[in-house]
């Protein structure tokens, strides 16, 4: 476990001492951003540190509206509603959805807050290979009696990989399911105004297309949302037990989500940037030779068979001043994982100094190398 303190941003202090940091999901550089810090200040000092009661009693502020109508502008949606955590959104979709779905169809490198938030009245799970279309096909085909439900991330939080929305969609059509996408590593970072995998691909326009979305990664906040018509976001005011018994979102996070917000719809070069970084990092650690599928996103797995390898090269990398985590996390995919993640406020210097120390890692250790393509 990495324990910091200071704030998180392209360098990070640890006992005191500086890092250059590639970790975390900060992608758009927001989490230490002065003008969201400023605007949580202020919420702070006007309405305190909690609203103590559930969004349906007392627990609903002006400032919680103006963020819903803030994320509405955004998504390009009618309505937004927003709560505590990401991680709760799956689970409140999902029986918001109710009655329109009979069985559920879930990658199988699926979030654990999806596994999690499918309805116990849901009998019908069915997994189909990750990222594969024609294995999802295969198990609709065979099993096409009920309303289907597919399910799957966006981006892939280990990999850093992109569902095939466009083919999974093709294939929603065909067989009649509805598509939820868990988009938390997708918003702000894909698509033209980063609205996420739909934008990504052009489907935007899909009326069968719902999304999950979080605050928490290039938002730099904290919190989960739910955009989309009225009719849906009505559904979820008014039956999902986790949204109606769960307190409401803090004052300094609503604020800080609402300028955070803000700067994702008006300062596009932040995206700019976080694209131009990723592919400087994709494209060097490529030519020294690692192994990396990554291309479009922010998340850069190198991937091992062995857990030692990928625990001594992140202990090698962090005393050359870097942090990168080896992750364990939980889905098992049956390899380990070092994971560069890149912002759009990393450095070319920054960039320069990490390639610089992958390739004397890889120079010394290249014929023992047990890196496996992921």
């Amino acid at each position: 476990m990495i324990v910091s303190n200071s704030a998180v941003s392209n360098y990070i202090c640890l006992h005191d001492k500086v890092y250059s940091f590639f970790g975390g999901n900060n992608y758009l550089g927001l989490a230490d951003n002065p003008l969201l810090k400023r605007a949580a200040i202020n919420s702070i000092e006007k309405y305190g540190l909690n609203f103590a009661a559930a969004r349906q009693t007392t627990g609903t502020s002006e400032i919680h509206t103006e963020l819903e109508k803030l994320l509405a502008t955004f998504k390009n949606k009618e309505d937004a509603v927003v709560f505590g955590s990401g991680y709760m959104g799956n689970r409140i979709l999902l029986t918001a959805l109710g009655g329109n779905y009979s069985s559920v169809f879930m990658d199988e490198f699926s979030h654990s807050s999806i596994k999690e938030g499918i309805p116990s009245d849901i009998s019908e799970i069915l997994v189909y290979n990750h990222c594969d279309p024609d294995h999802l096909e295969g198990l609709l085909k065979a099993n096409n009696k009920g309303k289907p439900l597919i399910i799957t991330d966006g981006v892939f939080s280990l990999t850093g990989e992109i569902a095939p929305l466009d083919k999974i969609h093709a294939l929603s059509e065909k067989y009649g399911a509805i598509i939820v996408v868990d988009d938390a590593h997708s918003t702000g970072v894909l698509g033209k105004n980063g609205r996420g995998t739909p934008e990504h691909f052009n489907l935007e326009s899909a009326t069968n297309i719902y999304q999950t979305e979080t605050m928490s990664k290039a938002g730099g906040v904290y919190g989960g949302f739910i955009a989309g018509d009225r009719e849906l976001t009505g559904k979820i005011r008014e039956k999902s037990s986790t949204y109606l018994a769960s307190t409401s979102l803090p004052p300094p996070l609503v604020s800080a989500s609402a300028a955070s917000v803000t700067i994702m719809m008006q300062h596009t070069e932040l995206r700019t940037s976080l694209h131009r970084n990723l592919k400087m990092i994709i494209d060097g650690v490529r030519k020294l030779g690692y192994l990396t599928f990554s291309r479009e996103t922010p998340i850069i797995p190198l991937c091992f068979k062995l857990k030692e390898t990928a625990e001594e090269l992140s202990e090698f990398l962090k005393e050359h001043g870097i942090i990168v985590p080896f992750i364990i996390y939980p889905v098992n995919t049956g390899m380990y994982v070092l994971r560069i993640t890149v912002s759009s406020v990393h450095t070319l210097e920054q960039i320069g100094e990490l390639l610089a120390v992958l390739g004397i890692w890889i120079n010394d250790n290249g014929s023992r190398n047990d890196q496996i393509c992921c």
